[in-house]
């Protein structure tokens, strides 16, 4: 199937996902629910790899300031901008979408080959709307928070290694984090991880609702889910970039 097909069923799709629900109260409490298994649940390896993250991103910045001409301050300064602008928006997206991205595709699908969709057909539900709707909802919601929770470690992971290694005295760092802060780099990280929580879902949701076959071809499908939002958020990061700070 060449891209175009795919772009067009995939555009067919969310216009059914997105019509009116046939009754809300359902959809409120699978939101919740949703929230919770693709987001709480994801609360563990994204704060690992934001506090390793901030920690590797500080020595990297301390050995590479060498020169007595450059603040020390200016660690902090660099390690925030980096965290912020892109290491947290980005690189904790694209983990999500490994692990968000591969539960959608599989749920789904494993749904989709046992014939549990055709079964909602039948009983008059619009499966696609209930089946990804509360998913792409709740991760709207719930992935901001957990970038924002990513960044708050990953400072603190750049905190603890400047004061364990001495690389940076600790007062520098912290005082280089609230140098020159500026709100609109926050709001864009914000917006580029609402975008890519939109991609994760949809895209995933996508792959396994339109499963065929049997337990092979839903692997098959979350894998393909996993690389083609993590090609979307990277090219989505690319367009962004350029129309926010450009």
């Amino acid at each position: 199937m060449n891209l175009f097909e795919h772009l067009g069923r995939y555009l067919s799709l969310m216009r059914l996902v997105f019509r009116k629900p046939e009754k809300a109260s359902i959809y409120h409490k699978q939101v919740l629910i949703e929230m919770e298994s693709l987001g709480l649940d994801s609360m563990g390896i994204v704060a690992i790899v934001s506090v390793f993250m901030g920690a590797v991103v500080t020595i990297q910045m301390a050995f590479n300031v060498d020169t007595p001409l450059i603040p020390m301050y200016t660690i902090g300064y660099a390690t925030k901008q980096s965290v912020i602008l892109e290491f947290s928006p980005t690189i904790i997206s694209l983990i999500l979408a490994g692990k968000v991205g591969s539960r959608i595709a599989s749920e789904i699908g494993t749904m989709r080959v046992t014939e549990q969709i055709d079964a909602l057909e039948i009983m008059g539900i619009n499966s696609s709307t209930y089946l990804i709707f509360p998913k792409i909802i709740a991760s709207l919601f719930i992935n901001p928070v957990l970038i924002v929770f990513s960044m708050f470690l990953a400072l603190l992971g750049g905190y603890a290694i400047s004061a364990i290694t001495g690389l940076v005295a600790p007062h520098d760092y912290l005082y280089g984090i609230r140098a020159f802060f500026e709100m609109f780099d926050v709001i864009y990280a914000l917006i580029k991880t609402v975008v890519f929580a939109f991609i994760i879902a949809s895209v995933s949701g996508y792959h396994g609702y339109y499963t065929k076959g049997g337990a092979l071809e839903v692997g098959k499908s979350s894998t393909q889910a996993v690389v083609h939002s993590s090609i979307a958020i990277i090219f989505f990061n690319l367009i962004l970039t350029q129309i926010l700070l450009a």
